[in-house]
C-alpha cells in the first residue's frame, strides 16, 4: 500500500524541492511507501480529498476544518512559531495610506486561498467594504497578485504573509504592506487520515524530534523553510476550527 501525501497549494514555490526531500525522508524513517502529489489549485486538491485520494496533508486552516470534521483526519503537528497571517498590500506609490482610504469598487487581487481571503476581507471592514463592494480578481499565485498590483490591474492585494515575505527583493520594494493580521492561532497543520491511523503516534514522535539532529531532520526542516514542528493536540485544533467558523459568519 502506498500512502498519498499532499500539500496545500498556497505553499511557497521556493519549497517545492523541500517537500520532495521531506517525502523521501519520511518514507525512510517510517518504512512505508508514500507518494507526494502536488496539486496546481485548491479545486483539484479538494476533488482528490473528496475521492479519498489523500492520506497525509499539510493543510491550510480552512481545509483543516473540513478534513477533521467531515473526513475524520487527525492533527499531528504544526510548524513552530509560524502562524498564518494575511497582508493587504498596495503599490508603493499608492495614495492609500490606511484601510479607511479605500472606497467601494476597489480592485482587489487575490488567490483562491480561502483563509487568507477571509482574513483579508475582515481587515477591509474599517472601510465599510463587503464582498459585493469589492472588484475581486482571482489569480493562481501570490506572484500573480503582485503582478496585478505592479501592472495597475489592482488597487490592493491579499497575501499570505509568508508568501509576501518570499517575494523577490525588487518586487517587494515596489509594494507597500498596508495592514497585517495578528491572529496568531490560525496556522497550517499536518493531518493524517483514518486510513493510516497506525502511523499517527510514530509520525508525531518523528516530526517532533526532527530538529534534534541538524544533519538529518534539521536539514529537511531547512528545506521546508521551517524551524521545527510542535504538537497540535485535539483541543488546539478544535479551537482553531471554531475560530474559523466564527470568522466566516
Amino acid at each position: 500500500m502506498t500512502l498519498q501525501l499532499t500539500v496545500s497549494p498556497d505553499f511557497s514555490p521556493d519549497h517545492i524541492a523541500g517537500w520532495y526531500v521531506f517525502n523521501t525522508w519520511l518514507q525512510r524513517k517510517l518504512g512505508v511507501r508514500i507518494h507526494l502529489e502536488l496539486y496546481d489549485d485548491f479545486d483539484s486538491q479538494r476533488q482528490a480529498i473528496a475521492a479519498n485520494k489523500v492520506d497525509l496533508i499539510y493543510a491550510n486552516p480552512y481545509d483543516a476544518a473540513m478534513l477533521v470534521r467531515e473526513k475524520g483526519f487527525v492533527a499531528i503537528a504544526a510548524p513552530a512559531s509560524k502562524p498564518d497571517e494575511a497582508v493587504i498590500a498596495v503599490p508603493a506609490d499608492s495614495a492609500v495610506q490606511k484601510v479607511e482610504d479605500f472606497r467601494p469598487g476597489v480592485r482587489v487581487a487575490m488567490t483562491r486561498d480561502p483563509d487568507v481571503n477571509l482574513i483579508g476581507m475582515i481587515m477591509l471592514e474599517p472601510a465599510d467594504l463587503k464582498r459585493d463592494s469589492v472588484q475581486a480578481s482571482q489569480v493562481n499565485s501570490y506572484v500573480l497578485v503582485a503582478k496585478h498590483l505592479l501592472l495597475g490591474k489592482a488597487d490592493a492585494g491579499f497575501f499570505l504573509k509568508e508568501a509576501f515575505d518570499d517575494l523577490s527583493g525588487p518586487i517587494r520594494k515596489q509594494l507597500r504592506p498596508l495592514v497585517t493580521s495578528q491572529i496568531s492561532v490560525v496556522r497550517h497543520v499536518l493531518l493524517a487520515g483514518p486510513g493510516c491511523s497506525e502511523l499517527h503516534t510514530p509520525l508525531t514522535e518523528l516530526l517532533l524530534g526532527m530538529q534534534d539532529n541538524a544533519a538529518d531532520g534539521g536539514r529537511v526542516l531547512s528545506a521546508l523553510g521551517l524551524q521545527a514542528w510542535e504538537r497540535q493536540d485535539q483541543e488546539d485544533t478544535e479551537f482553531m476550527i471554531d475560530l474559523m467558523d466564527t470568522l466566516m459568519r
